[in-house]
């Protein structure tokens, strides 16, 4: 069975990115997200993304992991993010007021 991903990381940099965001996602945390294009995403990590190894689409193997967003409060919500494809998190406070989602 192989694990595709659009896009993996091979440098040693990109790859500290990742496992570094994986650090700032543990499961439960309230965060936005805020991706390399501008987009942004808020909401609760349903588990801890893990790195893992994905062929990439020339067939090359490198690193990559997958976040996924729900919102409690709507339950139909939910969004998946590949983790190279963030730029930052950002923690929410508990009492903090969530901003818009796209």
């Amino acid at each position: 069975m192989g694990r595709h991903a659009d896009h993996v990381e091979l440098s040693s940099a990109a790859c500290e990115h990742i496992e570094d965001l994986t650090r700032q996602l543990p499961a439960n945390a309230r965060v936005t997200v805020v991706e390399k294009n501008g987009t942004i995403y808020t909401g609760t990590v349903v588990e801890r993304p893990i790195t893992q190894v994905f062929k990439g689409p020339d067939g090359k193997q490198g690193i990559n992991a997958v976040l996924r967003l729900e919102d409690p409060q709507v339950p139909t919500w939910n969004r998946k993010v590949w983790l190279d494809q963030i730029d930052r998190v950002e923690k929410l406070d508990a009492n903090r007021r969530l901003p818009e989602r796209n």
